[in-house]
């Protein structure tokens, strides 16, 4: 009970510190040390490298448009930007074919199912449930088993566009020459919390740019760059993008101090491959579009897989400008974290150095007010 009653009305003790200036080298050696580094953590990253003194704002508002550049021969087929580039009107994800896989003259028909489509390998029409369809084929079964094209064996008969793409596909050559196709990338940030609106290029000088390709230093307001630029700076080879196709992505990056000219805020690029090369059932790009036409009454169209690089272009922005709230409560908490020296200390110095508890004595009293005078209770 005189236990449960002392901590009731501990509850109402008031701690105060004490001052208590010991005399070990070791120690002050140690408190100063952990002075110095909390006071340039604070004064170098989060002052100066962070500017914690600043308002920011990290969500702008941006626009992209994007423009491909360039013509080249295919054998002797002259192909141009209607020819290669998808989709026609430019925004933040805009494609180019380097290479093509076409099947011709396909038209709504009967005709073999490829026999590496499940249990599409038969060898008498019993094999083959009419009116089927296999979501891995090529079309609805009609019931009948006969010889695949030209060859001894049979495959189940479907209603398709005949022929099927893996029998009558033709594989034209990479179209090299893209690899000096330019991409001209606009883009236009607004940070609405500061009011500023800044672009990648200089409104003055719009016919520079038909001739100008981007470098950081001598040319920051000349968003164009070919495609094998990119590839290099994405670390891939040209060669091997024709092959598969890609997916890579522009960043653009707007890191903004409006504490000083708001004009001086220049963005940057770096380029990075998106798809997952490494894992070759799902790398690459490619995709298949149709043209259609008629001929004798009938519709016919031209089937294309392409491959080619996709880009994407993502935009990051962060602005920031001089308020005093932030300024305040960095500084608090600065010097806040001054205090944590003298924990460190204290706890080295009672667990490390006062090994015959010396210094926690000088430390640690209980003191208590009767009649008007102060006395020192002994443990």
């Amino acid at each position: 009970m005189e236990k449960k009653g002392y901590f009731v009305l501990g509850f109402w003790d008031y701690e105060t510190p004490k001052v208590m200036v010991v005399k070990d080298r070791k120690l002050g050696v140690i408190y100063r040390a952990v002075q110095f580094l909390v006071i340039t953590y604070f004064i170098w990253h989060v002052f100066i490298s962070q500017k914690a003194y600043q308002e920011t704002e990290t969500r702008p508002e941006s626009s992209v448009y994007t423009e491909m550049r360039g013509v080249a021969m295919l054998e002797d087929s002259v192909q141009d930007t209607t020819e290669y580039v998808r989709p026609s009107e430019g925004g933040d994800v805009i494609s180019t074919i380097l290479r093509r896989e076409v099947t011709h003259d396909q038209t709504q028909g009967t005709c073999a199912e490829h026999y590496s489509v499940a249990n599409a390998n038969c060898t008498q029409d019993s094999d083959c449930a009419k009116g089927e369809i296999d979501f891995d084929g090529h079309g609805q079964r009609t019931g009948r088993c006969i010889p695949y094209y030209n060859d001894t064996f049979k495959t189940c008969e479907i209603k398709s566009w005949c022929p099927i793409e893996e029998y009558a596909v033709v594989r034209e050559p990479a179209l090299e020459q893209a690899i000096n196709f330019t991409v001209f990338i606009k883009n236009a940030i607004h940070f609405p919390k500061f009011k500023v609106l800044r672009g990648n290029i200089k409104p003055n000088k719009p016919k520079k740019l038909l001739r100008c390709h981007y470098h950081p230093k001598t040319n920051p307001y000349c968003p164009v760059f070919s495609l094998g630029f990119i590839a290099a700076q994405a670390r891939e080879k040209f060669s091997e993008l024709c092959r598969t196709g890609g997916i890579i992505g522009v960043f653009i990056n707007w890191k903004c101090d409006f504490d000083s000219d708001p004009s001086k805020c220049i963005p940057t690029y770096s380029f990075r491959r998106l798809d997952m090369r490494k894992n070759l059932p799902s790398s690459g790009y490619y995709y298949r579009f149709a043209k259609y036409y008629h001929k004798d009454g009938v519709e016919y169209r031209t089937l294309i897989k392409a491959y080619g690089i996709r880009l994407d272009v993502i935009v990051h922005g962060h602005a920031g400008r001089f308020s005093l709230i932030p300024t305040i409560i960095s500084t608090v908490t600065a010097m806040t974290s001054v205090g944590i020296c003298s924990i460190i200390c204290d706890w080295i110095m009672l667990t490390f150095i006062d090994k015959n508890e010396v210094f926690s004595e000088k430390k640690f009293d209980n003191v208590s007010q009767k009649d008007g005078e102060y006395y020192r209770s002994c443990k």
